[in-house]
């Protein structure tokens, strides 16, 4: 059984090595995550080489998506690496101070001090520590402690509810993703957007750069859900990013939250990653907690199109067993999985060509037994398309463009392979396209086959044509 949701894994020194990442591509790997708020813009082209050199020994297709720090508000440095604080304490968070104390610590977020005032709730360490704003005076923000617990250097602050005016792209943003597109990013996600514009602002710089990744708008901040739906017309690709976003709008509503992020952005026929803690205890143990397998599945029966490994893979002790429980965990979930039907609940008008193509072949993969649908796409629109549509047999998406190839490797149920479109007649296409299938021992002889193609073949977003195939009358 082919597993039809996607595994997105971090890289980082638990499988930095040629021989690690090829276990992680054998384990079910299908796109490779750099996390941008570590590591040199040289190590990070150096991975990207490293990725692409061993997907291609191996024969398979891998994705690259470099996430980009954002403006991650944090506190400064103690000068004994950590305190503990305890509850009613009085402690100043100082915009001023250079190595913290017992009583005091700088802030790296230097604007905080004008976006906070008395009363106001400060979450701390992903809210294991809780302040509360008792006055602001000049760069000094006094706060009485509410929750007990250890404080140590460069953990991050964030405000019950939201609020904070920090830009989503900072200039080490806007330098990494010139790093992104020289080493041909297939995604770049966005970190903290609070709406549309912010995402529209990273496309134009990723253009300007010369890039033709895709966008993820990483959703984790309170003011992204009040302008989802159009962050989400904005943006390629959504991430549903737990941490910050159960920080600020409470781990109660994260569940509901995840639920709604995924029903629009499939709707909007964008992609969903879902991420955040899925496997945490594999990072020190061989197997996941029932609560993980659990969460794993529930976002796979949400519709996920992937769901996310970081620091299980990026520096745990399982790296390779983290990838192999997920499979497993996905693999079954997909079995009680029950498809939305999108295209069935739409409007029976379609607005484009390829759409109208996508849901005949999805109705009609329903009612004929096919075996699989093949989509020829050069853009890969239509295998897209098809994704959406909770298209219960596999799609395997024949493409001649190998960034197409790349960014397919994210939708769920779609399988990409190569093909060579241009001055070909249409019957050498069907018989190349049996060839592939049958190398890679996906169907047999006297199966039947749904191919969606455009007519002229080769041309960008024509496909206008659907039919069905059988594997071998012609030998």
């Amino acid at each position: 059984m082919q597993r039809k949701t996607k595994i997105v894994a971090t890289m980082g020194p638990a499988c930095a090595s040629e021989e690690k990442i090829a276990r992680l591509f054998r384990a079910g790997v299908n796109v490779v995550r750099l996390n941008f708020s570590h590591g040199t813009s040289e190590a990070h082209i150096q991975h990207a080489k490293l990725v692409r050199d061993i997907a291609e020994k191996m024969q398979i297709h891998v994705g690259i998506l470099c996430d980009l720090q954002g403006p991650k508000v944090r506190i400064g440095k103690f000068e004994h690496q950590k305190i503990l604080l305890k509850s009613g304490d009085l402690f100043v968070l100082d915009a001023d101070c250079t190595l913290g104390d017992q009583h005091r610590v700088g802030l790296d977020y230097k604007s905080l001090p004008r976006e906070v005032k008395e009363g106001t709730i400060l979450l701390l360490d992903d809210g294991r520590i809780t302040m509360e704003v008792n006055r602001v005076q000049g760069n000094q923000i006094y706060c009485v402690v509410l929750t007990s617990g250890e404080l140590s250097n460069n953990k991050g602050i964030n405000l019950q509810g939201g609020g904070l005016a920090a830009e989503a792209l900072t200039s080490k943003d806007i330098a990494d993703i010139q790093t992104a597109v020289a080493l041909q990013a297939d995604y770049i996600a966005i970190s903290f957007p609070r709406d549309a514009q912010d995402m529209e602002r990273a496309r134009a710089l990723v253009q300007q750069a010369g890039g033709n990744a895709s966008l993820v708008a990483k959703i984790e901040r309170a003011e992204a859900i009040d302008h989802l739906e159009a962050i989400i017309e904005a943006s390629d690709v959504v991430m549903v990013a737990r941490g910050d976003l159960g920080v600020e709008m409470g781990d109660a509503a994260i569940p509901g939250l995840q639920k709604r992020i995924i029903r629009l952005a499939r709707a909007a026929n964008k992609l969903v990653i879902t991420a955040t803690q899925m496997l945490e205890s594999m990072i020190h143990s061989p197997i996941p907690t029932r609560a993980e397998v659990s969460d794993v599945a529930n976002a796979v029966l949400d519709g996920t199109d992937a769901v996310m490994l970081s620091a299980e893979t990026a520096s745990g002790n399982y790296p390779v067993e983290a990838v192999e429980a997920m499979h497993r965990v996905c693999l079954e979930a997909e079995k009680e999985y029950e498809g939305m039907h999108l295209f069935e609940r739409r409007a029976h008008v379609h607005s484009r060509v390829d759409e109208a193509i996508a849901a005949a072949a999805v109705f009609t993969s329903r009612h004929y037994p096919v075996k699989a649908i093949v989509a020829l796409t050069v853009s890969g629109n239509s295998a897209q398309w098809l994704s959406r549509a909770d298209c219960f047999v596999p799609i395997y998406a024949m493409s001649p463009d190998i960034f197409t190839r790349r960014k397919l490797t994210l939708h769920r149920n779609v399988f990409p392979f190569e093909i060579i479109q241009q001055d070909r007649s249409r019957d050498e296409i069907f018989a190349e396209i049996e060839k592939i299938l049958s190398r890679a021992e996906l169907v047999q002889v006297g199966e039947e086959v749904l191919v969606t193609y455009g007519e002229p073949f080769g041309t960008l977003g024509g496909t206008n044509s659907l039919k069905v195939i059988t594997i071998g009358i012609n030998e």
